[in-house]
């Protein structure tokens, strides 16, 4: 299998399931049960491989951003489109990755959270549009009284073959656009 990988017969295109960190001195201290600093969703520093990274000898390229509605009204679901390329000649599998950024965020809330990802195939050249669609429950959080709720406010919602960092190189570029919501707060069950 190893092989196969490196002699190119094999097209590689799994994704890292966890954060790994430059050094230990990026991590909180053991005897800190908070999540501030920890997983993807909670720390801000430059790791050393992040979270949803993955190689591939196919390269992506992320285009035209659509969304159900820019301004989204508490309660309503929100759908996601956006179009992949392959740009190279090789067939490939890109994970495409969904990120829900809050800017609002406490110690206690992640400031990122993957939403969504689909795998799809794409053969040298071709295109091919991926939808997600992000029920109210996925734009909510929970707040200091342990309630889940849809808050209004401004988002950032991030698509891409990486999480939205600049700079940062992986199999894909990443689009981003941002959304406010309107209306009341609604508690969700």
């Amino acid at each position: 299998a190893h092989a196969d990988v490196l002699a190119g017969d094999y097209n590689p295109a799994g994704r890292l399931p966890v954060t790994f960190y430059k050094s230990i001195a990026q991590l909180p201290p053991f005897g800190s049960y908070s999540m501030a600093g920890r997983t993807y969703r909670y720390f801000r520093g430059e790791p050393l491989y992040r979270f949803g990274d993955g190689l591939s000898f196919s390269r992506f390229e992320y285009s035209n951003p659509e969304l159900s509605s820019t301004s989204p009204q508490s309660g309503q679901p929100l759908n996601v489109k956006v179009s992949v390329r392959n740009t190279t000649r090789t067939a490939g599998e890109e994970v495409v990755e969904l990120y829900l950024d809050r800017p609002f965020t406490s110690p206690r809330m992640p400031f990122r959270t993957l939403q969504g990802f689909r795998r799809v195939h794409l053969n040298g050249g071709e295109s091919r549009q991926v939808i997600f669609s992000l029920d109210p429950r996925q734009l909510a959080f929970v707040d200091s009284d342990g309630k889940l709720v849809e808050s209004p406010g401004s988002y950032t919602i991030s698509v891409g073959g990486q999480q939205p960092e600049s700079g940062h190189t992986a199999s894909g570029g990443v689009v981003r656009q941002n959304i406010t919501i309107v209306g009341e707060p609604v508690i969700l069950e």
